[in-house]
């Protein structure tokens, strides 16, 4: 990871923004309250016909607020985190075109200090945050992280703090969601039915909400596939249990949503963006020789309170568990989910046709109607498990999904998903 120091450090404070809309022209206006307490700041950004780009800023204007200044709030040392390879490549365009100018009007006297990473690796977000974030977090800095991508940028910092036993001293680091993945769920579950700034209305927001969090523990066999699934590795372990182990913040899967997040995680599906994700679908779904989908076996039960029960199916096509609303803007997966209330949702069918399976999933993106359909079981729980038992013979049949990564139980192995009670980083919102 490349690191610069340029445009980023205050708390990231002020107060809420006063003002979005988009005209006619649409141009995004949003405005923001500046740092010294007595001015405005309004930015219009200009919204392109293609989704797959982002917006333009098209013009900055700085305004007294009529109020008189207030003393400028502590400064919070402040990252910025590109993202180079999710989504459509353009967080570190964005950020140089339209975040770092923003900054700079709303923060004059700050923003040189604002450190920017950029991601070189895979692995360079979860690098940064054990060396350099997680120290300054447990030694009690006050940490605020603007992060430019999808989903696994913040599930890579959620991993590597959780990774570490805190101190008494340990400050959770405020994270401003900038959404340049693929289909950013968090982002859009936690900005359930509000417009969609790109996060910009949050950079001088100093209010935050703690973010909930899950913990995958894995049997011992347990591998995470890299570099689409040529390689594998070994898991982190978790120091009290000695279980593999993965963290997570949206969503863990098993089934179709597993197989599809798997499938389409290379480099040629990922030109199509989140269209990617119907593309493997369709492809699972009506098999080239005409097959039925694959009905996946395991033993599932869910747990509500300190009881597990066993579901009475022992084969199933779609089996998830979620904290979040929105696994894309318009596909509401769980549409009794609140943001970041902590809870976790199952949703669960069993084996069917394709064109059933395609009928189901269709509903979740008219507002989450599947959840009335009698084929769907969707509950509140407090975690699952999935035990293979030596039913499935191939590896792909045996992969799991925990936000976007993916890792392949053996044979006999097993995955539990329980909730995490520790409070690791907290979400900018306004």
């Amino acid at each position: 990871m490349t690191e610069q120091t340029r445009n980023d450090s205050n708390d990231g404070s002020a107060s809420k923004s006063d003002d979005t809309h988009v005209d006619a022209k649409k141009q995004l206006t949003v405005t923001l309250p500046g740092a010294d307490g007595s001015s405005m700041i309004e930015a219009v950004l200009e919204l392109p016909a293609d989704t797959t780009k982002h917006p333009r800023l098209a013009k900055i204007t700085k305004h007294s607020s009529g109020e008189a200044g207030s003393e400028t709030p502590d400064v919070r040392e402040t990252h910025a985190i590109l993202s180079v390879g999710s989504g459509h490549q353009q967080a570190a365009s964005f950020y140089d075109e339209v975040v770092g100018p923003i900054l700079a009007a709303v923060f004059p006297n700050d923003h040189q200090k604002f450190r920017v990473h950029t991601t070189t690796s895979a692995t360079s977000v979860l690098e940064l945050t054990n060396d350099v974030i997680f120290t300054k977090a447990n030694a009690g800095t006050a940490l605020r992280i603007i992060v430019l991508s999808g989903d696994g940028g913040v599930i890579d910092l959620v991993n590597g703090l959780s990774s570490h036993s805190t101190s008494p001293s340990y400050v959770a680091p405020q994270v401003v969601l900038v959404p340049l993945g693929t289909a950013n769920a968090l982002y859009h579950s936690v900005n359930m039915g509000k417009m969609n700034t790109w996060g910009i209305n949050t950079l001088a927001s100093s209010e935050s909400r703690a973010l909930p969090i899950f913990t995958a523990s894995f049997s011992p066999g347990a591998r995470l596939l890299i570099d689409e699934a040529r390689s594998e590795e070994e898991l982190s372990k978790d120091p009290s249990t000695g279980r593999p182990t993965l963290h997570g913040a949206v969503v863990c899967s098993w089934g179709m949503h597993a197989s599809l997040v798997a499938d389409s995680d290379t480099a040629e599906y990922r030109k199509f963006g989140v269209e990617r994700f119907k593309m493997a679908a369709k492809e699972a779904l009506y098999p080239a020789d005409g097959s039925a989908p694959h009905a996946y076996k395991a033993r599932v039960s869910v747990l509500k309170g300190e009881e597990w029960t066993t579901l009475k199916e022992e084969e199933h096509m779609y089996t998830l568990a979620t904290t979040v609303s929105n696994l894309e803007q318009p596909f509401c997966i769980s549409p009794y989910s609140k943001p970041l209330d902590g809870s976790i949702h199952l949703v669960h069918f069993g084996p069917t046709s394709g064109d059933e399976a395609m009928r189901l999933m269709g509903l979740a993106y008219q507002g989450g109607k599947h959840i009335e359909d009698p084929a769907i079981r969707y509950e509140a729980i407090d975690g699952i498990r999935i035990e293979f038992e030596g039913r499935e013979d191939e590896g792909r049949w045996r992969r799991i999904c925990v936000d976007g990564k993916i890792v392949r139980v053996e044979k006999d192995g097993w995955v539990e998903l329980r909730k995490d009670t520790r409070r690791v980083l907290e979400i900018v919102t306004v």
